[in-house]
This record gives structure tokens, C-alpha cells and sequence, in this order.
């Protein structure tokens, strides 16, 4: 027995000196506020207590265009087009709780529907009362969320490799979605999060290899890891799937562009096609050997499109 109990004290240790080594620690909110908040990024007090990190570009009297990122990134997945748009446009970009320099937010509420609300009081707070709106995966999903809720604040609506469709799901999920869904594994990323999952999930994500840098890998893991955000991110990915887009699609009647990856391989452009069927007269665009982010894989020419639709589809 007394074998036995040391063999339990020198396991124990082992895996407290494991955990040691492996657990990353939290980042402090300023000092990721330092390193990613320079102008033009401002912080918008919302009425629900919550933090709104938002970048709001371009000529003030221009055409709106509210852009919506993804699951784990935050806006400056948009800097491409923004940079390419913003002379046309007024673009406005956020992080969304859980995420980026908002991170985690005082309701704890990570749902669909709360993801909608926080881009509404955005936008309100902003004093931009309509507006097109366009989301990449997740954001893709509040987006068509956004304009099925409220459809006479939409002008617009573009869906890049968007989420919120029935389809197959994906032969590359990354190792750190897997791993957020599985109850009790998940609770180990609270803790530990190493760079190498942000690696693999961005390489599952990305055809074009060569838009993956440094910077960007370190900009994912530090948001990954800013105080508050792991525990946000573990609450987001244990909320149920929900029906609403799919239950609400049909009504969505804004002009709309879908651009999509023809290699994505978290969301199969067969859900492409599954917006393009039940959303009246959208427009569909596939991009050749590209992944889950055209807004970054190709950029040039996914910006020249959507600025093609913008102004081709405005009202005088």
C-alpha cells in the first residue's frame, strides 16, 4: 500500500510539473491594448456594460459597410479590404465578445442572438442607422442573422465562407475546436494554449500559404489568450447550434454576394451553393485554390468584387 500510495504522489507531481510547463498564462487586457489598440481603433461603452473595440474608416458621408470576422480572429482580418475599400466606404469593423480587444463581456451571453444585439448597439452607438453588412464564418452567420432580424437596416448583405447552413462539416476542423467542444478536455484550455494550435488552425484554414506570417500567428494567440477570453470561448462553443438562419433564410431580400474558397475545408463550398439557392437572385463567386478567408487569400480581387456589387447595387 505504501508503494502504491508513492507511485500516486510521483505521478501526481509529474503531472502538476507537466501542467506547469505546458499552461500559458493570461495576457492583461492593457497590455494587448498597447501593443494592438493605436488609432483608429476607439472603445465604445455599451449599455450592457460591455467593451466595444471598434475601428471605424473612410469618408464619414460615404456608403456604410459594417464587417463582420470570424470564430478566434477579430478585425483585422479585414485590413486587406479595408485598405482597398476605405476611400469608397465608410467600413466599420469589431471585435465581437469573446474576441479580440473586446473579449469577454459582462453578460457572459455568447449566443447567436447576442452577437446580433452587440452589432446593433454598435452600429447605434455609432449613429449608423442602415447600412451593408458582410461577415467571414461565424460572422457570416451574424450577418445573415443581422439582416433576417432587421432587414430595413440592411442595404446589403455579403457572406464570405459563411457559417449558419447545413452542410458536411469540413475534413480540416482544427485541433483547438475539437478540443473546445469536448467537455473536460475543454476545461484544459483555460489554461493551455500553445502556439502550435494556432499554427495548425490557421494552416487547416489557408490555401495560400504565403499570407501566413509571424505577426499574424502571434496576433491570434495573444487575443487567444487575453485575460478573460479563454473562459468566454470555452462558454461560446457549448452553446447548442440553433436553427435561425436556416428557418429565416428565404426571408432575406437585400441584394446579396456570396464569395467563397473553393478549397475550404472548414465550411465545403457546397454550402456556398446552399445560400445561393434559397437567398432570391444572390450572387455566387468561387475562388479557385483558395481556403476559408478570401478576404485575406485574395484580397485584391474579392475587394474589387465586393466594391463592384456595393456601388452596382445602391440606391440613389
Amino acid at each position: 500500500m505504501r508503494g502504491f500510495l508513492i507511485g500516486l504522489i510521483v505521478v501526481a507531481v509529474a503531472l502538476a510539473g507537466a501542467f506547469t510547463y505546458l499552461s500559458t498564462p493570461d495576457i492583461p487586457r492593457s497590455a494587448l491594448e498597447a501593443k494592438y489598440g493605436e488609432p483608429p481603433s476607439q472603445y465604445l461603452a455599451l449599455a450592457d456594460g460591455a467593451r466595444a473595440h471598434v475601428r471605424d474608416e473612410g469618408p464619414r458621408t460615404a456608403p456604410v459597410l459594417v464587417l463582420i470576422h470570424g470564430s478566434n480572429a477579430s478585425l483585422f482580418t479585414w485590413r486587406p479590404w479595408v485598405a482597398r475599400l476605405e476611400s469608397t466606404f465608410r467600413v466599420v469593423t469589431m471585435d465581437m465578445p469573446g474576441h479580440g480587444l473586446t473579449g469577454a463581456v459582462p453578460s457572459g451571453d455568447y449566443t447567436g442572438r447576442a452577437m446580433v444585439e452587440f452589432v446593433r448597439a454598435v452600429t447605434d452607438k455609432l449613429g449608423i442607422p442602415k447600412f451593408a453588412i458582410g461577415g467571414n464564418s461565424m460572422g457570416g452567420a451574424i450577418a445573415a442573422r443581422f439582416a433576417e432580424t432587421y432587414p430595413a437596416r440592411v442595404t446589403q448583405l455579403i457572406l464570405v465562407d459563411a457559417g449558419g447552413m447545413p452542410s458536411k462539416e469540413g475534413d480540416k476542423v482544427p485541433l483547438v475546436f475539437r478540443l473546445a467542444r469536448t467537455p473536460i478536455l475543454n476545461q484544459a484550455l483555460l489554461y493551455i494554449t500553445p502556439r502550435s494550435l494556432v499554427v495548425e488552425g490557421l494552416n487547416d484554414a489557408i490555401v495560400r500559404k504565403a499570407i501566413i506570417t509571424d505577426a499574424m500567428i502571434d496576433q491570434y494567440w495573444d487575443f487567444a489568450r487575453m485575460a478573460g477570453t479563454r473562459a468566454a470561448t470555452a462558454a461560446r462553443f457549448q452553446e447548442p447550434e440553433d436553427s435561425y438562419i436556416v428557418d429565416h433564410v428565404g426571408a432575406i431580400r437585400m441584394p446579396t454576394l456570396i464569395l467563397w474558397g473553393e478549397e475550404d475545408h472548414l465550411i465545403p463550398v457546397v454550402a456556398a451553393h446552399e445560400f445561393a439557392k434559397d437567398v432570391p437572385g444572390a450572387k455566387l463567386i468561387v475562388y479557385p485554390a483558395t481556403g476559408h478567408i478570401p478576404q485575406e487569400e485574395v484580397a485584391d480581387q474579392s475587394a474589387a468584387e465586393v466594391k463592384a456589387f456595393l456601388l452596382a447595387t445602391s440606391k440613389p
